[in-house]
Order: C-alpha cells, then structure tokens, then sequence
C-alpha cells in the first residue's frame, strides 16, 4: 500500500479550528488540541446562548409590561387573560414597545381592554 502524505488537508483542518478559536486566551488559542476541546465547548455553550437569549427576551417584555399595567391597578396576569378573552393578537415584545414608546396609546389600548371586559 502506497504511503498517503496528509499535509493539506490536515493543516486545512487544524487551520479552520484555530481560526474558530482566535482570541481565546493562552495555549487555548495557540495548540491545536486545547484549542479544539475549547471550540467545541464555546459552539455548545454559543448554541445554549441562543436560547437563552429568547428566555432573556420574553422575562424583560413581561416585567415591562408589568410595570406599565400595575400603574393602572391591573396585574400582567389579569391583562393577560383580558387580552386572550377579547382575542387580542399583539404580542409580549408589541406590547412592551408600546409601553415604552408610546405611553399615550398604550394607556387608551389599556382603557378600552378594561371597558370591552366590563361589557363582556
């Protein structure tokens, strides 16, 4: 069997994973076998890191809007479900921008949930 000589593509492979690990501190950037374990550990903690950013996201549009509504002796439960009971489609993130941008209109969308759930 003839000898198989892999130099392009092993420094093609080593090349990419240390490029990934640009910045990384010390041999963990430098060495290619900690810096593959330390890629491998940053993409799995950057794939967790996207969904914890939507978690992230959700909590602070809630607490906003909380804090809107409790201004009107409402709790964000209770709005909550006078949005659903009167099929509201906006959402946490549109109701939080509302909220912040917009104060005038989100207090009459405020007024009018309250007056249609009194009629309801």
């Amino acid at each position: 069997m003839t000898r198989v000589k892999r130099g392009n593509v092993a420094r093609k492979r080593r090349k990419k994973i240390l490029k990934l690990a640009k910045g990384f501190r010390g041999s963990h950037s430098k060495l290619f076998r900690t810096a593959k374990q330390q890629v491998l550990k940053a993409l799995k903690y950057s794939y967790i890191g996207r969904k914890n950013k939507k978690r992230n996201y959700r909590r602070l549009w809630i607490v906003r809007i909380n804090a809107s509504v409790r201004s009107y002796d409402i709790t964000y439960s209770q709005f909550i479900y006078l949005l659903k009971k009167l099929n509201v489609g906006l959402n946490r993130k549109m109701l939080s921008q509302l909220s912040i941008i917009d104060k005038a209109a989100f207090n009459f969308f405020l007024e009018f949930i309250k007056s249609n759930a009194k009629l309801n």
